[in-house]
């Protein structure tokens, strides 16, 4: 994971890594990955994971250092999260009995994650 911090990598690869490494991260903890870069009129989600009747909305964020990563959600990027995922509980209306809540995980070098379950509450 240390190459993907070089100057040669591109964001985007960054990020593909990035929520790669953090769905599988996310499958050895229990989780059903349901969504993979979700895209909607109103914004992206990077994942879209299902633990019991837990749904949770995943951002997740790759820096160079673990405290970087921890803080690089905005109140912007919350409130776009949040708008995204009310869009997708309007598509998938079977969804919409089950306990919601926003993640993030947080990746830095070589391999760390760490996952932070209801990181936020959702903007309204």
């Amino acid at each position: 994971m240390a190459f993907l911090f070089t100057k040669s990598a591109t964001s985007y690869s960054k990020g593909l890594w990035s929520e790669t490494l953090a769905a599988w991260f996310l499958r050895l903890k229990g989780y059903r990955i349901l969504e993979e870069r979700y895209k909607t009129p109103v914004g992206e989600i990077d994942l879209i994971a299902q633990k019991g009747t837990v749904l949770a909305f995943v951002e997740v964020k790759a820096r160079k250092l673990m405290d970087d990563a921890l803080q690089a959600v905005t109140p912007r990027m919350k409130t776009r999260i949040s708008r995204a995922a009310q869009y997708y509980i309007s598509q998938n209306p079977e969804s919409a009995s089950q306990d919601m809540r926003f993640d993030l995980i947080a990746v830095a070098p070589p391999f760390y994650c760490q996952h932070l379950d209801n990181a936020w509450r959702p903007v309204s």
